[in-house]
């Protein structure tokens, strides 16, 4: 078999879905990978590495360093403040002079003053990247690459303020080897991380757990692997649908829901907690979904977690015995639901609502939201809008679900 010649473009970025912690919103990175990144590189004929494919072939060390050092390009995204991102980026400006791309989400924020080097900006709608975005920046990234492939002049600010800097060498011997078995690797994570998607997305939930186990055996420090396989395998419920519970919690726990600020790890683990409390009837789990809720909703403004927040507080109201503590839980969800949708209806006013993959969740979330505040008409509305975008069967039953205790609320 002939050896792949083409030049390497060495990726630096995270996996999966991440929070950025400065804006509170969740980024899909490999939303950037797919739609700008790798179609961007590829345009110019040159294979693409991401950097934590590195891990799966064997001791880090040695590959992660050859890889920046060697490779052709390298583009790093330091969306949401990747911390192995900026070391990394730090490692190939110290040992190449040029030929390397910053980029990030534009309403990112530095960690460090990176404003002296020029950074490639996008922009994220929503989780995802709308169409036209991920077109315009696609194109204007592979113009970028052809500049940086050619460039003369230092890009890395320290042979920019070290001039007499000597780039140091090392010889091609298992570097192409190394490319060879990371590339196969990158193939195969992807293939599962896929596969599980689909999965999940056809309400194959078994299917779904093993394709997103293999994923964790593979990558078992990746917070959005764990997440799906958590989701998976609670949605599965088998043995039953408590074990399944109790497993998907031990599964979340390695992210340690307690001290987390990210509001998928904080929804799914309240999620589990919910449906705990319904078929155990404990209160423990009740009140812990809602001090997950909570703070996903009142720390990161998250949508799905305020909207079961609201119904946490709702289902605990039919429990107490004190009348203050009622009418207590009764307006904490009214002042939740009042909050989502000001904060939604500003979403769909937005030029760039259109673009959105998670729309079908802000309609649905819209019309729970309306039918508990006895806006019924708003409901039907937000409602036909939700069903219009084709959701899967399980997302149809997470809606009416919630749609069911939504139009028990009482009006007062």
């Amino acid at each position: 078999m002939s050896r792949d010649e083409r030049k390497v473009c060495f990726v630096i970025m995270g996996f999966g879905k991440k929070t950025d912690y400065q804006s509170g919103r969740t980024l899909d990175l490999d939303a950037t990978y797919e739609a700008i990144i790798k179609p961007a590189v590829e345009a110019r004929g040159l294979r693409c590495i991401r950097a934590d494919d590195i891990k799966h072939s064997g001791v880090i060390d040695t590959p992660m360093y050859a890889m920046l050092l060697r490779a052709e390009l390298v583009i790093a995204d330091i969306s949401t403040g990747n911390v192995n991102a900026v070391y990394e980026l730090g490692v190939r400006h110290a040992l190449c002079p040029n030929s390397t791309i910053l980029m990030m989400e534009a309403d990112g924020h530095y960690s460090f003053d990176l404003n002296h080097v020029s950074t490639f900006k996008y922009q994220h709608l929503g989780a995802d990247i709308g169409v036209r975005e991920a077109t315009e920046k696609k194109r204007t990234l592979s113009e970028l690459i052809g500049v940086a492939l050619n460039a003369q002049a230092p890009d890395s600010p320290v042979y920019v303020f070290l001039p007499k800097l000597q780039k140091p060498h090392m010889t091609s011997e298992q570097y192409a080897d190394m490319v060879d078995r990371v590339e196969a690797s990158q193939e195969q994570l992807a293939d599962l991380v896929k596969a599980g998607e689909q999965a999940i997305k056809d309400s194959q939930f078994v299917a779904a757990v093993k394709a997103f186990k293999a994923a964790v055996d593979i990558e078992d420090d990746e917070p959005y692997y764990i997440q799906k396989l958590a989701l998976a395998t609670y949605k599965a419920a088998l043995p039953s649908k408590v074990d399944a519970l109790r497993e998907g919690l031990e599964i979340i726990g390695r992210l340690d829901p307690e001290n987390s600020n990210d509001p998928e790890t904080l929804g799914i683990t309240g999620a589990m907690h919910k449906r705990l409390w319904q078929l155990t009837n404990v209160r423990l789990h009740l009140d812990k979904a809602i001090s997950l809720y909570r703070r996903g909703f009142e720390v990161r403004r998250d949508y799905y977690n305020g909207e079961n927040l609201a119904a946490c507080f709702d289902l605990r109201a039919a429990t107490q015995v004190d009348p203050a503590e009622v009418q207590f839980d009764r307006l904490s969800a009214r002042k939740v639901r009042e909050s989502i949708l000001e904060l939604l209806i500003g979403v769909i006013a937005s030029e760039t609502f259109a673009e959105r993959s998670d729309k079908k969740w802000v309609y649905a979330t819209l019309a729970n939201c309306s039918f508990a505040l006895g806006h019924s008409a708003d409901g039907s509305k937000y409602e036909s809008s939700f069903l219009a975008e084709k959701p899967a069967v399980w997302e149809i039953q997470t809606y009416e679900g919630g749609k069911v205790a939504a139009l028990k609320v009482p009006q007062s």
